[in-house]
């Protein structure tokens, strides 16, 4: 019986989690299979990131409109892909690729390459019967890897105006045997961190990705009342639960240096390397992504040099999920971690690519969901299929993130025995 193949193909404009548009790809097949994705969107963007296209028309959702990308796939895409077999991934997205024709798809825009790929992977999927992590899987016959979730419970930077510079802290509950309880822990700091904030007078005003936005006034008085959170909690810094930062440090750039605590502290590159020392030092930290801005090769491998023999050093808008930008950050020794969103790069082909290099290197793999989210929850997936061993979703709070830790609290419901959690293998290689 020959393959099915695609009958039809749809995109619309909906809406994120911050209420701006972005497409929703719906993929028939002729067997009657049919499956939906929602491309997410960034606030805090590299500059080598593939291109979202936004129509512009200042009238319309303030310029940010995603018709034109809805228009290049239902007019550009869909005659290409129709009566063909979605079974073959590397194929469909040689076809976006080429279609699109431009280095960063600024032709048909990376939202717009991206939904379809991620549809056609969905109903390849469904199609067989069988989950995404396990069709998406480059050997199926492993025993699966479950992810140690990144918590963002305190927002910052781009991601919460007024609360502080570092855009992210992250509780990291990697000391535990399972996905479920890990998260468990992180759930149940994220509420114990709630009643600190309350009874401290501080607001619980909520970040793009669901942490809290209070104005604690320094980096380190938010890493304080984490670690105080934690053991309120009943968990320990030393056993259970760690602590990880997204500096987000391009968007601090100003002027060769790096400005901080409302233009009161600036840094050098090297006074700020040896800022997070005396950080890493002092406080559990086993991670930290985007410690300097994007183009600054020569600064990241003196960060490396300093500290990755001790945590991750992760690079985010350094590499932006694209394989040139990370092999030359592995020539140049520059981080020993990737996070990986595959709305950088525009197709999970592509996203493939970029992981493989990484954990060719032995360097650690981060999927990350973005802080304009949806539904979808194909990032849950991903992060199996590769093993990447960690992921970003966000707090334990809202939807959208909430979603992407269901999914993953079944796929290990689902796997048993067959899974492991990562937990502190991956920091303590």
């Amino acid at each position: 019986m020959d393959d099915p193949q695609i009958e039809s193909l749809n995109a619309m404009e909906v809406l994120d989690s911050r209420g701006n548009p972005t497409l929703r790809v719906e993929i028939l097949l002729s067997d009657g299979t049919h499956e939906v994705a929602l491309v997410p969107s960034g606030a805090s963007k590299g500059k080598y990131e593939a291109l979202e296209l936004r129509d512009g028309v200042k009238g319309r959702y303030g310029g940010r409109g995603v018709l034109v990308a809805v228009d290049n796939v239902n007019e550009v895409i869909k005659p290409v892909l129709l009566n063909r077999s979605p079974f073959d991934q590397n194929d469909i997205d040689t076809v976006l690729i080429d279609l699109d024709g431009t280095r960063d798809k600024s032709n048909l825009g990376a939202n717009a390459t991206l939904g379809v790929s991620l549809a056609v992977a969905r109903v390849a999927a469904a199609s067989r019967h069988i989950p995404l992590y396990k069709y998406l899987s480059r050997d199926p016959s492993d025993k699966a890897i479950m992810p140690v979730p990144m918590l963002n419970v305190i927002n910052g930077g781009r991601h919460a105006h007024g609360s502080g510079d570092v855009q992210e802290f992250m509780i990291v509950p990697a000391g535990f045997s399972s996905f479920k309880e890990a998260l468990r822990c992180g759930a149940e700091v994220y509420q114990s961190l709630k009643r600190i904030l309350e009874q401290k007078g501080y607001s619980t005003n909520l970040g793009d990705e669901g942490g809290f936005a209070p104005a604690l006034g320094s980096n380190e008085a938010a890493i304080e009342i984490l670690i105080h959170a934690i053991g309120v909690a009943g968990y320990s810094t030393e056993k259970h639960c760690f602590i990880a930062l997204d500096i987000a440090a391009t968007e601090l750039f100003q002027g060769n240096q790096y400005v901080m605590n409302q233009g009161q502290t600036h840094y050098s590159k090297e006074e700020l390397i040896d800022y997070y020392s005396s950080l890493v030092k002092s406080y559990p930290i086993i991670s930290i992504e985007d410690g300097l801005e994007e183009d600054d090769w020569d600064g990241w491998t003196m960060l490396t040099k300093a500290l990755g023999s001790e945590i991750q050093i992760v690079g985010d808008d350094l590499f932006t999920t694209n394989k040139s930008r990370i092999l030359e950050g592995s020539e140049k020794l520059a981080a020993n971690a990737l996070l990986t969103k595959f709305n950088q790069i525009g197709t999970l082909t592509e996203t493939f690519q970029a992981v493989e290099i990484a954990q060719a290197e032995n360097w650690g793999v981060i999927i990350s969901h973005r802080s304009g989210e949806t539904e979808d929850t194909t990032i849950a997936d991903l992060a199996v299929a590769t093993r990447a061993g960690q992921i970003k979703a966000g707090a334990p709070c809202r939807s959208e993130r909430v979603a992407k830790y269901n999914r993953l609290l079944k796929i290990e419901d689902e796997l048993g025995a067959d899974s492991e959690y990562a937990g502190t293998a991956i920091y303590n290689k």
